[in-house]
């Protein structure tokens, strides 16, 4: 029998916990809903325009949306999220220039009473940040760059951003007229927080680092390869703890990837196509959705614009068809569940409306019929 060293028994066992822990999590989330699901709450929408982040109020028994005003000044402000408890927000701000320099900027404010109120901004690694992803202590904001075909991490203290500890910046391309360079797109971290991740949409491909989470610093640790073409644009982390969906911009197809836990690396499982067969027009696919306990994933795609809704194994992460259905408008940019995930919101980026479906939690389907209310270009959503 092989010897097992200290470092090898550590990550076995490291992997075992996750495991249990990944299934603990799903078997909460299945028989725990959020017991403030139903009633009101604030919800803030990143708008692409000059207007900024839009507050609205949320009624989680009718499904509708009530304009409260705008929360912060911020002119395309394409990507906010949230930190854990919800009390601090952070943006990416795609613009060609911030404080004089050549670069977009990311901001930080505090979630009080409802409203926004602005702690920091930095200049981040180069123009046109267009997202900010939060690791899962809440020390590091890690933002890409689409024009500038970079990325750059910054060390959060007390919801304030630092200057970028780490920036990097992409020399790729690809096949595609869209391709003539790098394209950083989205950035997320592995279900343990030991690695980060940066879809380049220009290069395709997925830089994988090393995070380092008390100095918001990473180190390289390899690369996932796509399609030739295929523009890979986001990626997210199914609850099971070890499958991932990377969804295909320009060809519309999302890869299944498995996560090796060990290394950080990604792995080809299968590649699941959006498109109706035979459509041949101008597509370009989107984001992700994965409902709490596993069971249902949800794909957007725009120009020919719908939803994909797919029943999830949850414990291989495997995805199975539901069907194709109405997002309420053109362009659907970023959608999200309500609290209690008998919503789906879709922000309709041009279009000006975020639109709402009624969700069956038991089937997973979605109703063909919503209903929309008016947001100034909206580009992401979050519930406070």
């Amino acid at each position: 029998m092989k010897n097992t060293s200290r470092r090898d028994f550590l990550l076995l066992a490291s992997a075992a916990t996750l495991a249990t822990t990944a299934a603990s999590r799903l078997a909460a989330a299945a028989a725990a809903p959020d017991t403030h699901a139903f009633g009101a709450r604030r919800v803030f929408i990143g708008s692409g325009t000059e207007q900024g982040i839009l507050s609205y109020d949320w009624n989680g028994a009718t499904g509708e949306l009530t304009a409260v005003g705008v929360a912060a000044k911020l002119p395309n402000a394409t990507w906010i999220t949230l930190s854990k408890g919800h009390m601090f927000l952070y943006a990416a701000t795609e613009a060609d220039s911030f404080n004089g320099k050549p670069t977009g900027e990311v901001s930080s404010f505090r979630v009080e009473k409802g409203g926004l109120i602005a702690l920091s901004a930095q200049n981040s690694a180069g123009p046109g940040t267009c997202h900010a992803a939060l690791d899962h202590t809440g020390r590091v904001l890690l933002a890409a760059d689409y024009g500038g075909g970079s990325a750059g991490s910054f060390l959060v203290t007390d919801g304030k951003l630092s200057p970028a500890a780490w920036t990097e910046h992409y020399s790729g391309k690809g096949p595609s007229e869209r391709q003539l360079s790098a394209h950083a797109h989205f950035a997320s971290f592995s279900p343990d927080n030991r690695f980060a991740y940066v879809n380049d949409l220009g290069s395709d491909c997925i830089h994988i680092y090393s995070l380092n989470a008390d100095t918001a610093k990473l180190t390289p640790a390899g690369t996932y390869r796509a399609q030739a073409g295929a523009g890979p644009r986001t990626l997210h982390f199914h609850p099971n703890g070890h499958t991932a969906y990377s969804v295909n911009e320009l060809v519309s197809i999302v890869d299944v990837l498995e996560w090796n836990r060990m290394d950080g690396s990604l792995t080809l499982v299968t590649r699941i196509p959006l498109l109706p067969e035979g459509y041949k027009g101008a597509t370009r696919a989107c984001d992700t959705v994965i409902t709490r306990d596993g069971r249902f994933v949800y794909f957007a795609n725009r120009d020919n614009d719908f939803l994909s809704s797919f029943g999830a194994d949850v414990k291989t992460g495997a995805l199975t068809l539901i069907g194709r259905s109405n997002c309420g408008g053109k362009i659907p940019r970023n959608f999200t569940l309500d609290p209690s995930e008998r919503w789906m919101l879709v922000a309709n980026q041009d279009s000006s409306v975020v639109s709402v479906f009624a969700r069956n939690p038991q089937t997973g389907v979605l109703a063909e019929e919503g209903k929309s209310f008016a947001a100034a270009t909206p580009m992401c959503i979050v519930f406070v």
